[in-house]
């Protein structure tokens, strides 16, 4: 159900505005589920969490209506689940297991609450998928002219050794899991087909195109708005000896820079495995970059894309050629608009 779709519903579930505070969290919560590490969910001024590895792998992250999504192109479950799998794969890449979520929601007034009901069940939906047992425990609602969501993200490394961005060593094999480019290629296909003649985002004119676009094309808008990140892979890295990893959220280009410049080393990428378009450049696929000492077995569904060199004047390069690290940047990249 798009934001539009929602309007209908207004008459009978009503607005934020007018239910306020309390009955909104009541009908939120009843959609949710705390998951297993929960020992007190919401409801109290703070969630208790299990935490058997005595350690807690924390992450946050905000998206903001208008640089981070539109809900033109998006649906309230739409957000909901990326606003999952995007700080889910941040926990994954520090090898670490997702355990709980904290949501904060700051909404204009007029906000139906049939859109919170579907933000909440995107949420479930996506720690369902891809972290199962993850669940979220507490958070805020507040106002706002701008609807914004911020998440907080827990998880337990189970006995193991974080893997930070400082571990890559020459010699390492670098590689990746998840895709690359198709967020990127999807986001392309919504600045092109989900606008009108004006070129402001509309959700209408975006159905009328997908209903006719190949599968291709289908599948790059979905991984747009419900990126599919190998949570479970960020353990499995652990275990495989991985030396340092990340999560691709802003592209390969600088997302790669940022490893190399955290281990103080130069990655070299196989033109062969990255072309020089999306793959390289595009973000929002939300995979796994990591390395692994050359001696590895790669656990699935890791592939080689490059290896660690020696430093030199430049973080990333490609076949010899310097990368630059380009990627986005809400203070730069965003054009202003909201739809």
């Amino acid at each position: 159900m798009s934001v539009q779709e929602t309007d209908a519903a207004v008459g009978a579930d009503g607005t934020v505005g007018a239910l306020g505070e309390r009955a909104v969290l009541a009908r939120i919560v009843a959609r949710l589920r705390s998951g297993d590490a929960a020992i007190v969910g919401p409801g109290d001024d703070c969630a208790v969490v299990r935490v058997p590895d005595g350690r807690t792998v924390i992450t946050t992250d905000m998206m903001v209506h208008g640089p981070d999504f539109r809900f033109a192109w998006s649906g309230p479950e739409d957000l909901g689940w990326k606003a999952a799998a995007t700080n889910l794969s941040d926990v994954a890449a520090m090898g670490a297991r997702p355990t709980a979520l904290l949501v904060a929601l700051a909404v204009p007034p007029t906000t139906p609450v049939a859109v919170l009901e579907g933000f909440a069940d995107g949420l479930r939906a996506a720690c369902d998928a891809l972290a199962p047992g993850c669940g979220v425990v507490g958070g805020d609602l507040s106002t706002s002219e701008t609807f914004t969501v911020t998440v907080t993200a827990l998880g337990d490394l189970d006995g193991g050794a974080p893997v930070l961005r400082s571990g890559a060593s020459v010699g390492d094999v670098v590689a990746v899991a998840g895709a690359l480019g198709v967020a990127a290629r999807g986001l392309a296909m919504l600045f092109r087909h989900g606008v009108d003649e004006r070129g402001t985002p509309d959700a209408s004119v975006l159905a009328d195109w997908l209903a006719n676009a190949d599968e291709g094309a289908r599948e790059a808008v979905a991984r747009q708005r419900r990126p599919r990140p190998p949570v479970e892979s960020g353990v499995h890295a652990s275990r495989a000896g991985a030396t340092a990893m990340l999560d691709l959220s802003d592209g390969l280009a600088i997302d790669a820079s940022r490893l190399a410049d955290a281990s103080a080393v130069t990655i070299e990428l196989d033109p062969a495995t990255v072309p020089d378009g999306p793959e390289l450049y595009g973000g929002e696929d939300h995979g796994l970059l990591a390395t692994f000492p050359s001696d590895a077995d790669l656990p699935a569904p890791f592939r080689a894309i490059g290896r660690v060199v020696a430093r030199s004047a430049t973080a990333v390069t490609r076949a010899g050629a310097p990368v630059d690290p380009i990627g986005w940047d809400p203070y730069t990249d965003w054009d202003g608009a909201t739809g």
